[in-house]
C-alpha cells in the first residue's frame, strides 16, 4: 500500500479518536483506562509523545539516537516517564499538542527520501511502516479511551494495516520473549467488518490462524484476553505465536484480564 494511503487512514482513525475526546469535560481527561496507572490523558499524551519521536527519527537521526539510548538504560520505566510528562499539561493544551504531532510527523514522513528507512525502538522501517505503526497505536491507545468511557465503536476496514503489522511482526515478538522465530511462515485468514477475507502467507501452511479480524488486532495488540476473542489456531507453532503475539515495539506488556469487559 501507499504511503499516502496509509497516511489518510492514519488521519481518519486519529479525527475518529479526536471526536471522542474533543468535547470531554476538563475532569474527565482523568478518568482511568484499563491499562494499570493511564488515565485517559495518559493515553493521548502517550500518541503525541510517540508521534513527536517518530517526527525526530525522520527528520533527525543522530538526535532520535539519544532517545534510544535512553530507552535502552531505562526500558521499563521510560514510556511511562514521556506520557505522565506530557499529561500534566492542562486537556485543551494536551489536544492540541497531540493534534500539532500527528500532522507533524505525517508531513515529515512524507519527505523522506525513497528508499530510506526510519530509526525506531524496534527495526528501523520505511515510512509507510512507519505510519501502519502510528495507525496502530492510535487504534490501540484510542480503544483504552472507548473503554474508558463505556464507548462502544463500529470496526472499519483500516484494521487491516493493524492485522498486517502484526503478522510482519510474528518474529520481532518471539525475539522479545527470547524465543527462536519459526523458519516457515504461517498462514493467517481473517473476516473484515465487511465480510471480505483477508489473508497471508501461503495457502498450503500447516500453521494456521483464523478469525475475526477485530478480535486477531485487539489481542495483538493486548487490549483483550485470548479467552474472550473468537481467534482459532491450527499448529502448536500458531498456538505458541498468540500467546506472545505484540504488534508494538517495547517491552511485553501484561495485557487484560479474562472477562474484563464482558
Amino acid at each position: 500500500m501507499r504511503l499516502d494511503e496509509v497516511l489518510a487512514d492514519l488521519w481518519a482513525e486519529s479525527a475518529e479518536l479526536d471526536r471522542l475526546i474533543g468535547g470531554l469535560p476538563a475532569e474527565e481527561w482523568s478518568t482511568a483506562t484499563p491499562a494499570e496507572g493511564w488515565t485517559i490523558a495518559h493515553q493521548i499524551a502517550h500518541l503525541a509523545w510517540t508521534d513527536e519521536a517518530a517526527r525526530l527519527a525522520a527528520t533527525d537521526p543522530d538526535g532520535f539516537r539519544e532517545s534510544l539510548r535512553k530507552a535502552a538504560a531505562d526500558p521499563a520505566t521510560y514510556v511511562d516517564e514521556g506520557a505522565g510528562e506530557t499529561a500534566a499539561l492542562p486537556p485543551d493544551q494536551l489536544l492540541t499538542y497531540w493534534r500539532e504531532t500527528r500532522a507533524e510527523v505525517a508531513e515529515a514522513l512524507k519527505k523522506v527520501p525513497a528508499g530510506e528507512k526510519v530509526l525506531w525502538y524496534g527495526p528501523p522501517m520505511s515510512p509507510t511502516s512507519m505510519a501502519t505503526a502510528r495507525l496502530m497505536e492510535t487504534w490501540a491507545h484510542g480503544q483504552d479511551v472507548f473503554d474508558a468511557l463505556g464507548v462502544r465503536r463500529q470496526p472499519t476496514n483500516r484494521l487491516r494495516h493493524v492485522a498486517h503489522l502484526a503478522v510482519r511482526t510474528r518474529d520481532f515478538a518471539y525475539l522479545l520473549n527470547d524465543r527462536t522465530p519459526p523458519a516457515d511462515p504461517f498462514r493467517v485468514e481473517l473476516t473484515g467488518p465487511d465480510g471480505d477475507t483477508w489473508t497471508w502467507g501461503p495457502e498450503e501452511a500447516s500453521q494456521r490462524v483464523s478469525g475475526p479480524a477485530l478480535d486477531f488486532c485487539l489481542l495483538a495488540t493486548q487490549r483483550r484476553h485470548r479467552d474472550d476473542l473468537a481467534v482459532h489456531t491450527r499448529g502448536q507453532q500458531a498456538e505458541e505465536w498468540l500467546g506472545i503475539i505484540q504488534a508494538f515495539a517495547g517491552l511485553p506488556g501484561k495485557g487484560r484480564r479474562p472477562g474484563q469487559f464482558s
